[in-house]
């Protein structure tokens, strides 16, 4: 599928000033899409596997939660592609977008190698952490595969991220698509025909996401990647920028995998039910990720164009959207609990237990939707760092604490955990809309539109050089 569609003509990077809302929508529903696509590739896989036996299937669990691990902070980082790519638009600097790709397939190229020798590392603890030896033996095998692919998948996020700085959030979702049929289809040829086991469902994914990156890869070819450009200085500013990013995600998947931790060891009740509440809950907050990454895209180009009076009423049409999503869930939860929890399970006190944990998400549905808008508007105003702290220290100051204290300790078992994320999220809520609504990121604006007027200045000189010597 072309791009073209969904790109906004290049001389007027602000057309949607004037409705806002219509373009937060516009881009947030194949985000939404494509979000789905790397968990949707497990998923397939613990499908697929779960023919082969209980081993191999509690094998891909475990490596599938260690691959979302390893690619969390790299993922988190190259986010940052899309803050530099969506200012420079707005700025009229198109010219920036080539090196920025360039520094954004710099980075991954090399944190791809680094996955890989990290991932060697952690398949030879993964049976150690098995409930037995057949399912460690799967658990490496898996993760073995799987990280070989590292460079190309965190190629295909740069690019990713590059187009949705652009506007352009539907060739992504193509990609993540054709990634997920390929990754079917050759998981029922090597599995299900071929009998390959694990070893052919890890192989599957990955042409899986060969096929992303080729997709995406191509919808940049007809824009052009103008790669010649990237500097050292552009790789500069995406550390810059998406390295409070890429520890946040690394440092809050640290805390919830500790509460899971937590809550293992209460008992198989307990850590049934959380599952189970985990899994429901899902569907509730991928859509509001997507708002909240659209909101990052029209914020960015509002800084980049000095309209900073415009990041707020963006902020705030995101918002209204995921409040009337979240709301929805949140009605949801309380009315529809039982029967949700019916799907997962006939027994009364595993049943019980999480339901209780649906209401508690209940509480904080819309808080949680506020919480992701308001820090994906603060970092594509550029203002990184301080919602990532805020991000951390209310993940560790709530969540993993509570989860001993009145879970562990007390006696409430989940229910004490989820107090504690609940408390997480009110709280993370708060202090963003707090930040975002006292205009404290405004300094960050200022400095980001001060990068771009430095590389215009670095670029004009550059091109009076080239002038000088070749007259």
């Amino acid at each position: 599928m072309s791009s073209g569609s969904s790109v906004r003509p290049a001389g007027d990077p602000l057309a949607w000033s004037e409705r806002p809302l219509q373009e937060l929508v516009r881009l947030a529903w194949p985000i939404t899409v494509s979000l789905l696509s790397f968990g949707v590739m497990t998923f397939v896989d613990t499908l697929f596997v779960s023919s082969i036996g209980t081993a191999a299937l509690a094998g891909v669990g475990l490596a599938g939660v260690a691959t979302f691990a390893l690619y969390c902070f790299s993922m988190g980082l190259l986010r940052g592609v899309k803050v530099l790519a969506s200012q420079a638009i707005g700025a009229g600097r198109r010219r920036e977008l080539g090196p920025y790709l360039g520094a954004g397939l710099a980075v991954a190229l090399v944190l791809g190698v680094i996955t890989i020798g990290v991932g060697e590392l952690v398949a030879h603890v993964l049976p150690h952490l098995a409930a037995s030896e057949a399912a460690g033996e799967a658990a490496q095998t898996y993760l073995r595969l799987r990280v070989l692919g590292a460079p190309m998948i965190l190629a295909f996020v740069a690019i990713r991220e590059l187009r949705y700085g652009e506007s352009d959030t539907r060739s992504p979702m193509v990609a993540g698509l054709a990634g997920n049929a390929v990754n079917i289809a050759f998981n029922y040829l090597f599995v299900i025909v071929l009998g390959w086991g694990v070893r052919g469902s890890a192989t599957a994914t990955l042409l899986g996401h060969a096929i992303e990156l080729a997709v995406v890869a191509l919808a940049q070819a007809r824009v052009g990647f103008e790669l010649r450009g990237t500097r050292l200085a552009h790789v500069w500013e995406l550390v810059e920028v998406g390295v409070p990013t890429g520890v946040q995600f690394l440092l809050e998947m640290g805390s919830f995998s500790l509460l899971t931790v937590i809550v293992s060891t209460m008992g198989e009740v307990q850590m049934a039910a959380h599952h189970i509440a985990i899994q429901v809950i899902h569907f509730s907050f991928l859509p509001t990720v997507a708002l909240a990454e659209a909101g990052s895209v029209l914020a960015g180009q509002a800084v980049g164009a000095g309209r900073d009076e415009l990041v707020r009423p963006v902020a705030r049409r995101a918002l209204a959207a995921s409040t009337l999503y979240t709301g929805l869930w949140t009605v949801g939860l309380v009315l529809a609990g039982p029967t949700l929890v019916s799907l997962f399970t006939d027994e009364a006190e595993l049943g019980a237990v999480a339901l209780v944990l649906l209401h508690v998400a209940a509480v904080f549905q819309i808080a949680d939707g506020a919480a992701a808008v308001a820090r994906g508007v603060l970092r594509g105003a550029g203002d990184t760092r301080v919602p990532a702290q805020l991000g951390v220290a209310c993940a560790w100051v709530f969540t993993p604490p509570l989860a001993w204290g009145l879970g562990r300790v007390l006696g409430l078992g989940a229910l004490g955990g989820w107090i504690g994320l609940s408390g997480e999220i009110l709280t993370l809520a708060v202090l963003c809309w707090w930040r975002l609504e006292r205009n404290h990121w405004q300094a960050m604006a200022s400095a980001s539109r001060e990068r771009l007027a430095a590389d215009a200045a670095r670029d004009d000189e550059g091109d009076t050089s080239a002038a000088i010597s070749y007259g």
